[in-house]
């Protein structure tokens, strides 16, 4: 073991009433995190509070541990771990009022060192895949409820195994959690497959918008768009994953309006060459080499006509 994983372990093992919390606009990976740790460590007699400044996404109530997870901290804490996120601004304001994180955990190759103690690990497939790997040594059960959310984190930040950073090691990871309890296929369906009335009509409003230019495909949605469905997310409902399959693209994006002059923009690298991360943070963003994200200020006009100029540019240089 590592001296940074021993020192993990230690607080760990030192610390009564711990927090646990996750980025905005939580996906897949922050929520089997959050919910994995915060049960192993609950199950080692710690007192846990589980912290998502925007709420749990319907598509994940059905995970164990999920009715735990509250959108502001209260009180006091020993520690404060953040899970699954690049940096402190991704938090919103889970921690407002309180210290920076005690002990970082994450997979993005954008993470700057914001915490006490930083295990960061740019090769794993998911926050999760870190915490599979490290949980036994810190003496933490990955009992099935933590199985069952950990998988869930690996299923949906490899989009059921089909990122091309799949590891033997993530497959082996899953292989095991399968056999302390999780039950992959009802996981996969209703994290990847299953969605609602309202996300579908969502995707409609998006994909009614779809374009197609130099090698670039996008997609908006706006407040109007979210109002007219029903939809309860300020996210892009995953839609993004839909326009990464399309053929004959080097790169997809969505534009997903916050605000009057506020706009979420995703990325996704759909050749092996296209690197979307150093697109990102050009503009404060950051993520994967396939997969990134960034939040702009400016109306949803301006913002793309930015961002696609800005993406244009890097596939051109990377041709």
């Amino acid at each position: 073991m590592s001296d940074l994983q021993a020192a993990i372990r230690d607080r760990f093992q030192a610390a009564g009433r711990i927090l646990v919390a996750s980025h905005v606009r939580p996906d897949g990976d922050a929520v089997g995190s959050l919910l994995g740790l915060g049960l192993a460590l609950q199950e080692a007699g710690k007192s846990v509070s589980l912290v998502l400044s925007d709420g749990l996404p319907d598509n994940f109530r059905h995970l164990p541990g999920s009715e735990q997870v509250r959108m502001q901290a209260e009180g006091a804490y020993d520690l404060i771990v953040s899970v699954d996120v690049s940096d402190l601004k991704r938090l919103g304001t889970a921690l407002d009022g309180y210290r920076v994180p005690d002990v970082v955990i994450d997979h993005h190759l954008t993470t700057a060192d914001f915490g006490g103690l930083n295990l960061i690990d740019p090769a794993a497939v998911a926050t999760a895949s870190v915490l599979a790997r490290c949980l036994p040594g810190w003496g933490l059960k990955i009992t099935p409820a933590v199985a069952a959310n950990l998988l869930t984190g690996i299923v949906t930040d490899t989009l059921g195994f089909r990122t091309s950073n799949v590891t033997p090691e993530a497959l082996r990871q899953a292989a095991d959690l399968l056999e302390l309890g999780a039950d992959l296929s009802s996981l996969y369906f209703r994290s990847l497959v299953r969605r609602t009335f309202p996300a579908a009509k969502y995707w409609g409003a998006g994909l009614g918008s779809l374009q197609r230019s130099d090698g670039l495909l996008w997609a908006s949605l706006t407040l109007a768009d979210r109002s007219a469905s029903g939809y309860a997310g300020n996210d892009d409902a995953d839609l993004i994953n839909v326009l990464s399959a399309i053929d004959d693209a080097d790169a997809a994006l969505m534009f997903v309006e916050q605000g009057p002059d506020r706009v979420k923009v995703s990325w996704r690298g759909l050749k092996p060459d296209v690197d979307v991360a150093q697109i990102a943070r050009q503009f404060n963003g950051g993520g994967h080499k396939a997969a990134s994200g960034a939040e702009l200020e400016g109306t949803l006009t301006e913002v793309q006509e930015k961002v696609l100029a800005a993406t244009r540019n890097a596939l051109n240089h990377s041709r």
